[in-house]
């Protein structure tokens, strides 16, 4: 598979926003998070994972975007598509890109938007962003959930990488045979599936949970502990591992040995609660709708989590499939499906599959699992 987008897809991208900017009356975006620039430019690296570096992109209402980065990402920057990059040498507290970037601001001109809604987040000093407003001179605004509305919809392109990342995981999840059983550490097993994931294809994997006992799991999400693996024990892990700059998410349960006949019904009401929800998972149905289908089959209240949610550039994006969510399914969301059960003692189970909306119903994307709990 090819790494990365031809030009066109990006292209796209920024003439599509550019649209949504002139209906909503913005002369600007302001982009400060990894995921948003690197949605309108490309720009991909690790490097993000040090706070002590700003990095903004500005998309303009009309023209290609304009990066106003510091300067150890030029080089990196100027393999994408966008050519005006402005640069400062960084980090420099006392003016960290803020006049450089207010510049720019009004040379593109206003109203600036910036995203501020549900999952975004400002991603440079509170007061830097005062002094840009304060120089710019120009009105700030939110950016209509401009930048939202069209990361919801993935393109094919888009689609085939997180396919392309399921798969992988696919394949790491059958060889989970080769380093799981009875009297392995739980950590070691972590660890062993991560190396696994990376020997199948994955770039790296920033997720990775899961959980192990006797007839279910008490959480999804902690860290492992080197408590060794028993037999009866119910084993879990939940992956979110990146190609390409793509996620998958999804996870697989497994029998250490005999479970009991209550673990297989309950893992195959997981299954069947999948089903379910793939069964409406349709253009025009609603998140919430989807949350119903499977919480009537696993018994989830009103006050049950989200039992799935938007998948992309990051491992959760956009919807969540809940009994509140009345967000409208359309063709290219890439979703999980994650229903949950209670199991006694305080335990759970969960099960997760990746699906994308076509016009003519669902395609899962991860392999679906069967109704039959796989045992090691």
């Amino acid at each position: 598979m090819n790494r990365g987008f031809e030009r066109a897809e990006y292209e796209t991208r920024t003439a599509r926003a550019q649209v949504l900017m002139d209906r909503a009356g913005l002369g600007a975006l302001l982009l400060t998070t990894e995921a948003d620039v690197r949605y309108f430019t490309g720009f991909l690296t690790r490097f993000w994972e040090s706070p002590s570096r700003p990095w903004f992109v500005v998309v303009p209402r009309e023209g290609p975007p304009k990066a106003v980065i510091p300067s150890i990402g030029a080089a990196l920057m100027g393999r994408t598509w966008v050519e005006d990059i402005r640069t400062w040498s960084a980090p420099a507290p006392e003016d960290d890109g803020v006049s450089l970037l207010a510049a720019t601001l009004r040379e593109v001109g206003g109203p600036v938007g910036v995203p501020m809604g549900y999952e975004t987040h400002l991603r440079m000093p509170l007061d830097d962003f005062a002094r840009v407003k304060e120089l710019a001179g120009l009105p700030f605004t939110n950016d209509a959930g401009i930048v939202a509305r069209l990361r919801a919809v993935k393109s094919p392109s888009e689609i085939a990488k997180i396919e392309t990342a399921c798969a992988i995981a696919g394949r790491a999840f059958a060889r989970v045979p080769e380093i799981a059983g009875e009297g392995r550490p739980l950590a070691q097993v972590f660890r062993d599936f991560q190396r696994l994931l990376l020997e199948e294809g994955a770039d790296w994997v920033p997720y990775l949970a899961g959980g192990a006992a006797q007839g279910g799991y008490a959480d999804v999400i902690s860290p492992a502990p080197e408590t060794p693996l028993r037999a009866g024990d119910v084993l879990m892990l939940d992956t979110g591992a990146v190609r390409d700059g793509y996620f998958c998410d999804f996870d697989r349960n497994f029998a250490v040995g005999h479970v009991g006949a209550g673990v297989a019904e309950a893992h195959a009401r997981l299954i069947e609660a999948t089903a379910a929800a793939m069964e409406i998972a349709r253009p025009g149905a609603r998140a919430c709708e989807l949350w119903q289908a499977m919480a009537g089959i696993v018994d989830a209240g009103e006050t049950a989590g989200r039992l799935g949610h938007g998948l992309g550039m990051q491992l959760t994006e956009g919807l969540s499939l809940t009994a509140r969510d009345q967000t409208v399914l359309a063709p290219g969301m890439v979703i999980t499906l994650e229903p949950g059960i209670d199991r006694p003692g305080g335990l759970c189970m969960v099960h997760e599959e990746v699906i994308v909306i076509t016009e003519g119903g669902p395609k899962a994307l991860s392999p679906l699992a069967g109704a039959e709990i796989p045992a090691i």
